[in-house]
């Protein structure tokens, strides 16, 4: 791990002191082989950790990393883990899955590319006595322990800002909404929270689910919507991540738009942030990848060695097959021009230099960011 990663999850370390792992007593029994599973864990752990995307920098820039260091850091540099990147195909992330189940991995980390095709894997993962920890996205299935951000606060923050900076058309101006894809259960929760802030308020002029979050198809899309609408007649885009938010403003910049009108993102993305930082985008959802790779870790731990959640995870969420999954929601941060040095440098996620490069030095001064 780079030194800046090691920065970034030490800034976070505050946040997961009361996650330690002092729980003991055995994992509720079910079946001889979830029982067999729990029994005498040591640190000789095998860990298998499955990401669903290679496209959105943050699966592998930090996740991934995080991850794999608490989990050494856990178990005294003894425990394995076994990664695979599903590449946004559900089908390979099934096959990934037998894999770890043939590999007999003592805990899964599972970030799901699409929630509900996964659930008959999880339940293949559980039948084999293996605790499945569901990252970022809550698959279905007899999922044993969540975590990831609080999303409908993600949609809600976004919602909050787009609102600010659409000023006096606030009241009846129209948007272009671009929602992520429909088989992320989190694109759902950020429509929801940001529809709860934006309903009354504001005029839909297009709306789109965008297949596999993918930034070629919201270019698509916002072409389609600009078509539609006439290009003067957008005041604004909601736009669920910085990915997406790179091709909506390539559309809007060809239509030949005197101003852009302002774009929502999530994720901090290097690029989301030089695009705040040159104006271009209005703002992005900052969300604390080392808490949340670092609770996942001692969840899949704990687990694995057949200790009780207890002392992890302080809430229970309900999924669409399963009720009461032991949950850890990580706080976000609506992340503008006035607090990038305050958040993502602050935590070293990027550096000064990374953001001010030559190309938006000039920017950078001029928003006081030195």
């Amino acid at each position: 791990m780079n030194t800046r990663m090691r920065r970034a999850a030490v800034a976070v370390a505050a946040t997961t002191m009361a996650v330690s792992l002092a729980a003991c007593g055995s994992a509720k029994e079910s079946g001889d082989k979830a029982e067999q599973s729990s029994e005498k864990k040591g640190d000789d752990l095998k860990i298998g950790l499955l990401l669903p995307e290679n496209q959105t920098a943050r699966y592998e820039k930090f996740d991934r990393p995080i991850i794999e260091k608490k989990i050494s850091e856990l178990t005294g540099g003894k425990a394995e883990v076994v990664y695979a990147n599903a590449k946004q195909d559900a089908n390979t992330q099934s096959q990934q899955v037998d894999t770890m189940i043939t590999n007999k991995v003592d805990a899964l980390i599972l970030g799901a590319v699409d929630a509900k095709a996964i659930a008959n894997s999880v339940k293949k993962a559980k039948d084999e006595g293996i605790p499945v920890v569901a990252f970022d996205r809550l698959a279905e299935g007899p999922i044993d322990a969540y975590t990831s951000f609080d999303n409908e606060e993600v949609g809600r923050a976004q919602g909050t800002a787009l609102l600010e900076a659409l000023g006096d058309k606030a009241d009846g101006g129209t948007i272009v909404m671009m929602n992520g894809a429909i088989t992320d259960p989190n694109a759902a929760l950020f429509k929801k929270g940001a529809k709860s802030v934006l309903d009354g308020k504001v005029k839909y002029g297009k709306e789109y689910d965008t297949k596999e979050w993918k930034p070629e198809n919201a270019n698509a899309n916002m072409e389609a919507a600009i078509t539609a609408l006439g290009k003067d007649k957008i005041d604004g885009v909601y736009s669920a991540n910085d990915g997406m938010a790179g091709g909506i403003i390539t559309a809007l910049k060809a239509a030949g738009l005197p101003k852009l009108p302002p774009v929502t993102g999530q994720d901090a993305e290097l690029a989301g942030v030089q695009r705040i930082v040159s104006g271009e985008q209005f703002m992005s959802v900052y969300k604390s990848y080392p808490a949340e790779g670092i609770v996942a870790a001692e969840m899949a731990v704990a687990l694995a060695k057949g200790e009780k959640l207890d002392s992890i995870a302080t809430s229970k969420v309900d999924s669409a097959t399963a009720k009461g999954i032991p949950t850890v929601l990580v706080p976000v941060v609506s992340l503008t021009k006035d607090n990038i040095k305050d958040t993502v440098i602050k935590d070293g996620i990027w550096t000064l230099d990374e953001i001010c490069s030559a190309k938006y030095k000039a920017d950078c001064d001029k928003i006081g960011l030195k």
